[in-house]
């Protein structure tokens, strides 16, 4: 466990891209929205919502994934093994999560008790990931991290093994898989209970329960992948 502290450390230097950039560009993006909003206030529709909040969603997938293409050699080099550069990747990756989800949440609590700022506005607090009980409402929004965050995991680590060849081949397969999904269901004419499927799902189900198991598979071939990654 030591060596798996040790190198979480190591990791922590990038601190500027784990938490600096996901959160400055979080900031830029919530002070955009609200001069926007602000500009358009005599003909913004009640209760608008906006879509910013995802950015720091995505910032901290790139994160995830430069964690695997600056300090997996690095690491390497300093005689750790895979399993244990990984195990502190995880580690690492489940705490920010948990951090970030804490404090989306405590500034959701000061768009609420700001009336959206002042402008009915929803930038923390997106109706359809909302829930009344304090904790549900962090996991919420801790969960998409982690499994966003694995996603970039195994794309470098795919990276790292087979190059951009292997990364476009793996685009192109999921793609081709997601359009066959699509085509069965448009032939069995699934859709209306596919949508019926998803509106029954509670926010915490469909943010957090069902991504856990994604995340938990992701997690599980990033193990596997590492084993073969090329340092």
């Amino acid at each position: 466990m030591s060596r798996v502290i040790a190198a979480t450390r190591i990791q922590l230097i990038s601190w500027l891209a784990l938490v600096g950039w996901p959160w400055g560009i979080l900031i830029s993006s919530f002070m955009i929205n609200l001069a926007v909003f602000a500009v358009i206030a005599d003909e913004m529709p009640n209760d608008p919502t906006t879509g910013g909040l995802l950015s720091i969603y995505v910032v901290t997938m790139i994160g995830a994934a430069q964690a695997i293409t600056q300090f997996f050699p690095f690491s390497l080099g300093l005689s750790l093994t895979r399993r244990t550069f990984y195990a502190a990747t995880s580690l690492l990756l489940v705490a920010e999560s948990l951090v970030f989800g804490v404090l989306l949440y405590l500034c959701s609590l000061v768009e609420r008790a700001t009336d959206g700022w002042g402008m009915s506005l929803h930038f923390f607090v997106m109706p359809f990931m909302h829930s009344d009980n304090p904790l549900a409402q962090i996991v919420i929004l801790t969960v998409p991290f982690i499994v966003l965050g694995y996603i970039g995991i195994c794309a470098a680590l795919v990276l790292k093994r087979w190059g951009v060849g292997g990364l476009y081949l793996l685009s192109v397969v999921l793609l081709l898989l997601l359009g066959l999904l699509a085509v069965l269901i448009t032939w069995q004419h699934w859709w209306l209970a596919v949508g019926r499927w998803f509106a029954d799902q509670s926010p915490l189900a469909l943010f957090a329960g069902w991504p856990a198991l994604l995340a938990l598979l992701l997690a599980g071939a990033g193990l596997l992948a590492i084993r073969r990654a090329t340092a």
